[in-house]
């Protein structure tokens, strides 16, 4: 594993957040948007329209997530907040929510190409982990992607392999798919 600092997403790192999402925000326009927006909405504003949106989410002074940094260069991208936050997440027959406990939600995963298969993802797992116990937070859930074959394209990889949760202590709850476990992990009081 490489050397990582982890910083949250403040209205300071926004040109942070700009370099690393590149011009194509990520991956098709999505800006990180994908999970915070119903699907008509989010296809209407593809691109710049999200682009903006993250913006003002971050200019607003909530922490959409936290960015990994390599070198003082922003390399990887972890997307954590309160379930709530993730409007999409709620009609999601895969992924609705299990029980009406409090939790906190990991989305999406994105890590500049250069870094990959380095451990980037492992160590931001774990900085989210140590950010929702700084907020007082005891439920952290995951929404893994466990391929049938040997390895997941890294497109489609973005939520995080099973691998990654249960090396930071993540235990499967729930399975409405066979792909798509929901791991949660709990925060000692």
């Amino acid at each position: 594993m490489i050397n990582i600092e982890f910083q949250q997403l403040i209205e300071a790192r926004w040109s942070d957040f700009e370099e690393l999402f590149g011009k194509r925000g990520a991956c098709g326009g999505c800006w990180c948007m994908w999970w915070r927006l119903p699907k008509k909405e989010f296809d209407l504003q593809k691109g710049e329209g999200n682009r903006l949106a993250m913006k003002a989410l971050v200019d607003s002074g909530r922490i959409p997530g936290i960015l990994a940094y390599h070198r003082k260069k922003p390399v990887g991208w972890c997307s954590i907040a309160p379930r709530e936050d993730f409007k999409r997440l709620e009609s999601s027959r895969v992924l609705k929510p299990i029980d009406d406990k409090p939790v906190w939600s990991i989305v999406c995963f994105f890590v500049h190409k250069k870094y990959r298969r380095q451990g980037v993802s492992t160590q931001l797992l774990q900085a989210a982990i140590d950010y929702v116990r700084q907020k007082g937070g005891r439920i952290i859930e995951g929404y893994a992607v466990e391929s049938r074959k040997n390895s997941i394209p890294d497109l489609f990889a973005y939520q995080g392999p099973v691998q990654v949760y249960q090396s930071a202590g993540f235990k499967e709850v729930a399975r409405r798919s066979e792909t798509r476990p929901i791991m949660r992990y709990f925060i000692p009081e």
